[in-house]
């Protein structure tokens, strides 16, 4: 009686002390994940435990975005997940999305897993149209996205209408121009067949090195009202604070770059920028909501803190990190280059073998051929030979009446004839008789010389038909020869095939090793150069050769600025050093 006494009391302490949790659902670019959380847990507490999941350990960049009265908002680490002004029901939904961009995408983002969800994001921005995006640049973003999903273009696989279900330019550059589907696709894969031996993370960084230097790029865009009550916008990125005009988002008005600004502040829902340079007058704007000024101090604050870090040499778990991505890729370098080897070898015995194959079935159509001129070789001799034969039984009975004639005349001069009449009768007989005997010696040696002919023939017949048996032998040998070789040079068992075993992938990483991989990324480097020079030229080629289908009336406020900053040689760069 005690023991279940005890018993119970211990399960219902147990279950007492079982903490409460709701279930939160968590967004990400490309996939969906709940958990269930506690109710005590802070912003943080939610948030290391979706960059565990994630494997991301690049956790500054990132942040959890909610949506409250059709404001944007972000979780904050240090206050409770229930805290927040999140909906009652659940679960309760989050997205995880990049907070912070970086300035320069290759130098900063070190993981494969960071990279690609920086990928994602600025894609689907610039196909939703919230970065603009020129066609052509449009046209080689989406080559480079092709490449990351797809792999290397193949012909015999990639073959006409496979983009056709694909998501790749924005709908603006779609109208823009008098342009088939087909023809679109049609530009997009010459680019992506370009970008052969890029694996999807190069294709990736390649379309944020391209997209990063786009003018809406990492832009975070609020409406403001400076001191007069003018509309304007505020734009927060990486390298500072820019004023825009409401109908310019390409080209600021102002800017105050971070190293230039000493410190900002917000009273109610006046926003106040103070410069380094105390001659410089004190910027302050109105924003419609205080949570808007919150949400823009909190992006103020994290940028700045991002600028001023990448200014400094990087903590131990940043080189750490960068020294595992080195490692990394060098080894990814050498896996390539060891598959591709593989692949060189196996391309080069499958060849080698189809050589072999056609050179088999030449010869078996050579020596198909000399048999058949054989059997009529053959033949021919056969009807020459009975020809020769019946040629010369003529001519024996030609010479047997030649002679029966001779006898015959000689028979008629022997008889005497007594009258006149009937001795002009035989000499006209004999004269005939003559005739017809010198007639028959002439066809016989005719029918004689035709038989001689004919027996040349059927010796040169026999000849031809001793040569054909004699090449018939050679290409048999020949042959046979042939197929000894093509059963030993065929592809051979133990051939490294495409799945690679991790046991055997064990590099050892010696100075040489790393002296060489330097090397390889000097030479990189000027390969880089060469192609951003070639690149520039064929969105050119591009522009210039889609220019005459475009509709100039469906045109946007943002295509007519920035194909004016085009025009004046701007860049997204010099712009905000000259308006600094």
């Amino acid at each position: 009686m005690a023991g279940a006494i005890a018993s119970r009391m211990s399960f219902s302490s147990l279950k007492r002390k079982q903490p409460k949790t709701f279930t939160v659902r968590i967004a990400t670019m490309d996939a969906e994940m709940e958990f269930s959380c506690e109710v005590k847990w802070k912003g943080k507490d939610l948030f290391d435990l979706v960059c565990r999941t994630l494997g991301l350990r690049e956790t500054w960049f990132f942040g959890l975005q909610y949506t409250i009265k059709d404001t944007v908002a972000w979780l904050k680490m240090d206050k409770k997940v229930l805290d927040h002004d999140v909906p009652t029901e659940e679960p309760k939904t989050f997205h995880f999305l990049a907070k912070f961009y970086p300035e320069n995408a290759e130098e900063e983002l070190v993981q494969e897993i960071t990279q690609h969800l920086f990928f994602l994001q600025v894609k689907k921005q610039i196909l939703d149209e919230k970065i603009f995006c020129p066609p052509e640049a449009s046209v080689l973003l989406a080559s480079y996205a092709v490449q990351a999903k797809y792999g290397d273009y193949d012909p015999n696989v990639h073959k006409r209408g496979f983009l056709a279900q694909e998501e790749l330019l924005p709908k603006r550059v779609i109208n823009l121009y008098q342009m088939t589907p087909e023809m679109w696709e049609e530009r997009i894969t010459a680019w992506y067949a370009e970008h052969r031996g890029r694996a999807r993370d190069e294709a990736e960084m390649e379309y944020l090195k391209i997209a990063q230097d786009l003018e809406m790029y990492g832009v975070n865009y609020f409406a403001i009202r400076n001191k007069k009550g003018t509309e304007l916008l505020l734009g927060v990125d990486a390298l500072g604070l820019h004023i825009y005009d409401p109908d310019n988002r390409l080209t600021p008005k102002i800017s105050f770059p971070w190293n230039e600004i000493r410190n900002i502040s917000y009273s109610d829902k006046e926003f106040t920028i103070k410069p380094l340079d105390k001659k410089i007058d004190v910027f302050k704007f109105n924003s419609s909501k205080l949570r808007v000024n919150k949400l823009i101090l909190q992006l103020c604050i994290g940028n700045h803190d991002l600028f001023m870090r990448r200014r400094k040499a990087d903590s131990l778990e940043v080189q750490q990190m960068k020294a595992q991505a080195r490692e990394e890729k060098a080894r990814k370098q050498m896996e390539r280059q060891c598959l591709a080897r593989e692949k060189q070898m196996r391309e080069e015995a499958e060849r080698t073998r189809d050589e072999l194959e056609r050179r088999l079935m030449q010869l078996k159509e050579e020596a198909t051929m000399a048999n058949e001129a054989l059997m009529r070789s053959e033949e021919t001799a056969d009807l020459l030979a009975e020809k020769a034969q019946i040629t010369e039984e003529e001519a024996k009975l030609l010479a047997q009446k030649a002679a029966e004639a001779e006898q015959e005349m000689q028979r008629i001069k022997a008889t005497a004839i007594r009258t006149e009449e009937e001795k002009r009768l035989m000499e006209q007989k004999v004269l005939e008789a003559e005739m017809l005997a010198l007639k028959m010696a002439e066809e016989s040696e005719r029918r004689a010389k035709e038989a001689d002919q004919l027996k040349q023939d059927l010796q040169e017949a026999r000849e031809s038909e001793r040569r054909a048996k004699q090449k018939l032998l050679e290409i048999t040998s020949k042959s046979s020869y042939t197929s000894m070789n093509s059963s030993t040079t065929a592809l051979p068992t133990d051939l490294p095939s495409f799945n690679l075993i991790s046991e055997s992938l064990s590099f050892d990483f010696k100075d040489t090793d790393m002296k060489r991989l330097s090397m390889e990324i000097e030479k990189e480097k000027v390969e880089y150069m060469e192609k951003s020079k070639h690149l520039q030229e064929q969105l050119n080629e591009l522009k210039t050769e889609i220019e005459a289908l475009k509709l100039k009336e469906r045109e946007t406020a943002l295509d007519i600025l920035h194909n004016e900053n085009s025009s004046r040689g701007n860049s997204k760069h010099n712009t905000i050093k000259k308006v600094s």
